[in-house]
């Protein structure tokens, strides 16, 4: 009996662990299905979501989905090229959630060295949509509840070590492409 009852315990221990891992989805975001307070049919909530994207990442790679070669992308955060991003590292911390982006690449418009104040969190849309990652731009002087602009982007997969994120993008056609945002952890 006793075998038993610790065979369960064991069993149940592991079920709690791997629910517990953050928040992790592979399909592909931005989908419109519907969500509760705590664990939707489609995803993660956005308290699981805020555990997993919290923490120092680096930007390895932005591609493209659904937007021709051709199609021209100038800027992107009102910012900066999309290449000007790649290597950037973005510090998301718990508490404020006062984080920032610095950016690391040489280019003629580029800031390399930079440092972008951001005020991140993750949106709960109360319509049922799926949480998505948000963030404002902070310039010297401002609060951040002066800052009425700021951006966001669709939630695809954290898992701790891996972060993907996905930008909308309106096409000239009428339809929408989208920035896949590729980041890993930052090592110690």
């Amino acid at each position: 009996m006793r075998k038993h009852i610790l065979s369960l315990m064991s069993l149940f221990t592991v079920i709690a662990l791997l629910s517990s891992c953050g928040a992790q989805r592979k399909d592909g975001g931005y989908s419109s299905g519907s969500t509760s307070s705590s664990v939707s049919n489609s995803g993660p909530s956005a308290s699981q979501w805020r555990n997993g994207v919290k923490g120092s990442w680096v930007l390895n790679s932005v591609t493209r989905q659904d937007i021709p070669q051709s199609y021209t992308i100038k800027n992107i955060f009102d910012e900066a090229p999309v290449d000007c991003f790649i290597g950037s590292i973005w510090n998301l911390p718990t508490g404020n959630y006062r984080g920032s982006i610095s950016f690391n690449a040489a280019g003629t418009l580029c800031a390399d060295g930079a440092v972008r104040t951001i005020v991140w969190s993750i949106f709960n849309p109360k319509d049922g949509g799926e949480p998505e990652f948000q963030f404002k731009k902070l310039y010297a002087g401002d609060k951040a509840a002066n800052v009425t602009t700021g951006y966001r982007l669709g939630l695809m997969f954290a898992d701790g070590q891996t972060l993907t994120m996905k930008m909308p993008v309106p096409l000239d056609n009428g339809s929408t492409g989208y920035l896949i945002f590729n980041f890993s952890k930052q090592a110690n």
